[in-house]
């Protein structure tokens, strides 16, 4: 069993690596199969066009530019502020209830980090998210 434990510890973050390459790489293909799909049914779409001697489509913009949402800034900070915030209060409390109040000082920075987020998201002179479910 002993000899188990020393296997695992290298274990571990081979197995994170190759599954975080592996997903990566995952995606990359979804997104590839996609694409080619498009590209197969625009293609299909044309040459019938063509043989019924229909004007034949223009090809859409969605092929040669990627479609992004608009971010907005101000719901990030948001979202992320209280992220920050509620995990350096949740790491502060740990670490007080078991290393002290020393090292406890540590989660003094996630805390700064989502306080100077929410402050960008109270002083953000741009209009509040709109609830978008």
């Amino acid at each position: 069993m002993n000899d188990m434990r020393h296997i695992i510890v290298f274990l571990i973050p081979i197995v994170a690596i190759v599954m975080g390459v592996g997903l990566g790489m995952l995606g990359l293909f979804l997104d590839y199969q996609k694409k080619t799909r498009m590209f197969d049914l625009h293609h299909k779409e044309r040459l019938l066009a063509i043989e019924r001697g229909m004007e034949v489509p223009p090809l859409p913009s969605e092929f040669f530019a990627p479609v992004r949402k608009p971010v907005n800034l101000k719901a990030n900070s948001l979202r992320w502020g209280l992220i920050w915030l509620f995990l350096g209060l949740a790491l502060g409390t740990a670490m007080a209830l078991n290393d002290g109040i020393e090292q406890a000082s540590w989660a003094l920075l996630p805390i700064a980090v989502g306080v100077a987020l929410l402050s960008f998201y109270k002083l953000d002179p741009s209009p509040a998210p709109a609830d978008a479910a």
